[in-house]
């Protein structure tokens, strides 16, 4: 019989992806428009809720806890499984790594006690909930990431722009991978724990590590350079993102993994995408190298 999903952020960069898995795993897909649709009707018979819901830096303070308070509710009612999308933001710059289910969430800055707050009130209610935790998105078009906005914005020049220092190793995941892994798991969700707190290993990169790769993909040396985060804080006054983004610039200068040992248990033989494959699709066509039409190869 064929399994029903409702993804909730259908149009975000999550929820983009994971209406793609699911539908090529053989999934009914549902996609919600919260400005049009009502939650609880659009829950009725289906199996599994993705909760991609990321409302702006700027507005988790008020919507966060009320949009998961909404989501609590319904499928406690409806008995589906809740799939979030986790991020690293509950550990906080003082656990050390690398991270896993069982490391304590000690955020103490703003957006990081949220995410807390939010995952303790799933972890309280009945719900059966997955949170698929992973680092930072790398996604196949611009869609407003770190990835697509700031490091590879001067591809043309041979600059990397680098938030951190490059020799320090950071999380990241390809969308693609990380929501076929959405799928394997709620295929999977009644062997799991009710509560239960999957890390995605993903990559784990350096900013030099990604400079070679984009230099292999592009075929020409790529550079890294350090991003000046002077203009965000004289930019605070005005810009209601700011403020946020360097809140959170520590996971920028801290070393950080996400343990895959829990994840591989689960999922045994899961095959990531090699890097530089990821890399390339992630890169705007304007940018990719041009085969010459009068070449002929392989012959």
């Amino acid at each position: 019989m064929t399994q029903t999903v409702l993804i909730l952020g259908a149009t975000g960069r999550f929820g983009r992806n994971a209406k793609v898995a699911f539908r090529n795993a053989g999934w009914s897909v549902r996609a919600f428009d919260r400005k049009t649709q009502d939650l609880r009707q659009s829950a009725e018979g289906v199996d599994v809720i993705v909760n991609a819901w990321n409302p702006p830096y700027p507005d988790w303070a008020r919507l966060v806890s009320k949009l998961h308070q909404q989501v609590v509710s319904v499928a406690s009612d409806t008995g589906a499984t809740v799939m979030i999308p986790g991020n690293v933001y509950v550990f906080g710059e003082r656990t050390p790594g690398p991270w896993s289910g069982a490391t304590p969430h000690m955020a103490q800055n703003p957006l990081g006690r949220i995410r807390v707050e939010m995952e303790e009130a799933y972890r309280k209610s009945t719900v059966r909930t997955i949170v698929l935790r992973a680092g930072d998105f790398i996604d196949t078009c611009a869609s407003g990431n770190w990835f697509d906005q700031i490091l590879i914005k001067h591809l043309s020049r041979g600059q990397l722009i680098y938030p951190g220092q490059p020799d320090i190793p950071h999380a990241w995941a390809y969308l693609p991978d990380l929501t076929r892994a959405a799928v394997a798991l709620a295929e999977i969700r009644d062997s799991v724990p009710r509560f239960c707190d999957v890390p995605y290993p993903g990559y784990t990169l350096t900013g030099a590590d990604l400079a070679q790769s984009l230099s292999r993909v592009l075929g020409h040396e790529i550079r890294v350079k350090q991003m000046n985060w002077w203009p965000l804080y004289m930019a605070r006054p005005f810009w209601r993102l700011a403020p946020h983004l360097i809140e959170m610039r520590y996971l920028w200068d801290l070393p950080h993994s996400l343990d895959g040992t829990f994840f591989d248990h689960l999922i045994d033989g899961f095959e990531q995408t090699e890097l530089d494959e990821a890399i390339r699709s992630a890169i705007p066509e304007s940018n990719q190298p041009r085969s010459h039409p009068n070449v002929a190869v392989g012959a």
